[in-house]
Order: structure tokens, then sequence, then C-alpha cells
């Protein structure tokens, strides 16, 4: 009788799920009579392509979605096409709709549950109306398309200034990108204005106190303004209305602050960290529902024994995509599951036309800066998180759970 696996999301950890448990399928199905041979491996999401999130920020976003129909094809996974609305865990069923509206059902023995994440978008006045985000590849290619319109508006200052809500990883990085993009729609003697706004008292709050010289410093040079200590009450077609009672006037106002785990995690039983995130155990299973495993942006998984905890981030969410499809195929093989750690840890990043910051461990220290560690960014955004060919040996191998990810120096 066949059993079937089921990934729900084709993102950084949902694509290596599905990889890793069909390597385990294919290393343990010599012989007809191998009970590998009758596991299935589906893929439940919208479009069957892997969204290079991360450089969402950067110029011509529509560019960065990659089609995965040849690496499905080609490693014997299969792919249905649909949005799901339900998880039935009490049934081990799934509820989905395609995009005709048609609804379906799809059974599952294990599910992984790999839908990443989303911009939290708090109830302020005209947020919704009127702000911007890069958080998904729609939403960032409508920015491009505002920012390139802006060239037939009359030269102004509030035409020319870009307000970004949010002073963390994607707020900075896509702040220290606007400067060099505004001058290439403008001209290279416009002047324009970036401002970054954040409630919190210091830029990069969750990035620690290790390169904030170093963004600070990168950010005066780029000429980008910073407003720390102010929340943003209100957003309208000409600009933002700061706590303070300023009055910020720019055209293009961007959302960044804020992200949650899925919704889909709401209806997966378990205890579930601030950010809506299933606290998973070594081999990432969800201790409530042993049938299901989480992972990438919807898990909340150790990385070590210290006390540290994963980020919503490819550098985890690739090894931990690895880790869940090799471990829900090894629960149906009966045989052992390699538990995620992930001790090393580092962050790159990006400033712009300042160059970039890399730092190594928990705390962030700084170890390379400027044009050398853009490099490393570079290689980062357009090498290392990219996914393999689509060839069977190479598939199978880049979805090792045993490779770790490391952030260049």
């Amino acid at each position: 009788m066949s059993k079937r696996i089921v990934v729900i999301g084709t993102g950084f950890a949902g694509l290596y799920s599905a990889l890793a448990a069909r390597r385990l399928i294919y290393l343990n199905s010599q012989g007809a009579a191998s009970e590998a041979t009758n596991i299935e491996v589906v893929v439940i999401a919208p479009e069957a392509r892997l969204v290079v999130r991360p450089r969402l920020y950067q110029a011509d976003p529509s560019s960065m979605a990659l089609p995965l129909d040849d690496i499905f094809r080609v490693t014997g996974i299969q792919f249905i096409k649909g949005t799901v609305g339900a998880i039935q865990t009490t049934k081990h069923e799934i509820n989905l709709i395609d995009d005709t509206g048609a609804p379906s059902t799809v059974s599952y023995d294990r599910l992984i549950l790999a839908a990443g994440s989303q911009l939290v978008r708090p109830n302020v006045p005209g947020l919704e109306q009127h702000a911007f985000s890069v958080d998904q590849i729609e939403e960032a290619a409508k920015l491009e398309t505002h920012l390139s319109g802006l060239a037939a508006y009359p030269p102004s200052l509030a035409r020319n200034t870009v307000v970004v809500c949010g002073g963390g990883f994607t707020g900075i990085e896509l702040a220290a990108e606007l400067p060099a993009r505004l001058r290439s729609i403008f001209g290279q003697n416009a002047g324009v204005r970036v401002i970054v706004i954040d409630r919190e008292d210091e830029i990069g709050p969750d990035l620690g106190p290790g390169p904030r010289p170093v963004i600070a410093q990168a950010l005066s040079e780029l000429g980008v303004e910073v407003k720390l200590g102010t929340a943003v009450t209100g957003v309208d077609a000409n600009g933002i209305i700061a706590a303070t009672g300023e009055r910020l006037e720019a055209l293009t106002v961007v959302w960044t602050a804020g992200v949650a785990a899925t919704t889909l995690a709401k209806q997966i039983p378990g205890e579930k960290d601030k950010f809506g995130r299933l606290y998973v155990d070594r081999d990432l299973r969800v201790p409530s529902a042993r049938d299901i495993f989480a992972t990438g942006d919807a898990a909340c998984a150790a990385t070590d024994d210290d006390g540290h905890y994963t980020m919503m981030s490819c550098q985890h969410a690739i090894p931990l995509g690895r880790s869940a499809g090799n471990n829900a195929a090894a629960d149906l093989l009966g045989i052992p599951t390699n538990p995620y750690s992930q001790p090393g840890y580092g962050n790159c990043l990006d400033l712009g036309a300042s160059g970039a910051v890399v730092t190594d461990g928990w705390d962030r220290k700084v170890i390379c800066t400027g044009s050398h560690a853009k490099s490393a960014k570079n290689y980062i955004n357009t090498a290392l998180i990219y996914p393999p060919k689509a060839d069977l040996t190479e598939a199978l191998a880049a979805a090792d759970p045993t490779i770790q990810i490391e952030i260049p120096s």
C-alpha cells in the first residue's frame, strides 16, 4: 500500500524538504520489494516556483523566481497547484483550492509544513491603501513599477523621497539600495531623500551592537536619514505621520516592519512562539502532532544546546528543509532520523554602494566590511542560495542533511 509525504510550500524549506525526502527514498529503494518504492512525495503550492525572497529588495524583482517543474520531474516529486485552505490533522487530510476555484482533498501519511512567513501589517490608518512592500515578489514588482513611473511626475521633494518604515534587516538593505536606484530614475545629479523610521531606539535592533557602527556609517555615507524611537501612526498618498506629530512628505512609503509565520500553523495543535512558529523537536516534528513536521519560517527549532533558535532566514531554511524531508521519510521507512543541528551562525548585510558587513557567531562579531564583504554578499545572493540544476544526481546530493551552510567571509 502506498504512503504519501506532503510538503506545503515551494520556498527554500519546502524545496529542500521535498528533495531530501526523495533522496532518502531513492537511497533505500533498491529492489522491487523495498517499501521505499511505495512512498510518494507531493508538493502543494500556488506555483511551481522558488522565489529568491532574500533578493526582493533589489532592482528587477520579477526576475527572481525560478521555475521548479524540471527539478520536480527529474527527481520524481509530484506537484499539485493549489492554495491550502484547511489542514485536518485528525483526518490526515488537506483541503485546497486550485486556480479555477475548484476544491479538492489530498491525504497524507506525513505532512511537512513549509509555507513560510509573511509581513505583518498592523492597523495603521492608510497602511493597506498607500504603503508598498518587498515581502512577496508581486509586491516588490509593484514597487519597482511605481518607482519607475515617478519620473513622469513633476520634480519635487515628495517625488524624490522614499520613507522606509522599519529599521531591521530588510529595511536597512532596501534603504541602502534606494539612493542609487532613485538616481538611475531621476538622473545622477538629482537630489534624492531616503528616510528610515523605526519605533526602536537603535538601528537593526535584532542585529546586535556588533555591526551597528558599520551600518550607521554606511547609511550616513549614502545620505540615508534615520529617525529612531518614532512610530508611524498614519500613511497617505503623500507621506506618513509620526507619533511625534511630524509629517514626512513622500510619494513612496515602504513597510518592512514585522514578520509572522504562515497562518496555516494556527491549524496545527502545539505550542507556538511570538512569531506564530511551531516549536519542534530535534527531528523537526511537532510534538503534539507526531505525523507533522514543521520547517523553515514555520518552525522554531533549537540550533544547538546553548539556547539558540532558528531565525527566519534562508541560512536556516535550507538546512531545516533538508532535515525535515529526511526525517519525515526516515519515519515512514522505520530507519534512524538525522536530528537537526546548526551551531554555526553568521550574517551578511548588504549596504548598497557602501559595500556590506559580515558577522560571525550569535554575538555578531564583525569580521569583514566594505567591498570584500560585498563580494561575499553577491556570492550568497547569486550562487549559494540558488537551488541545484535539474539533474537527479546533483539535486539529490544537494539535499543531504549533513551539509552545513557557511556564510563566506
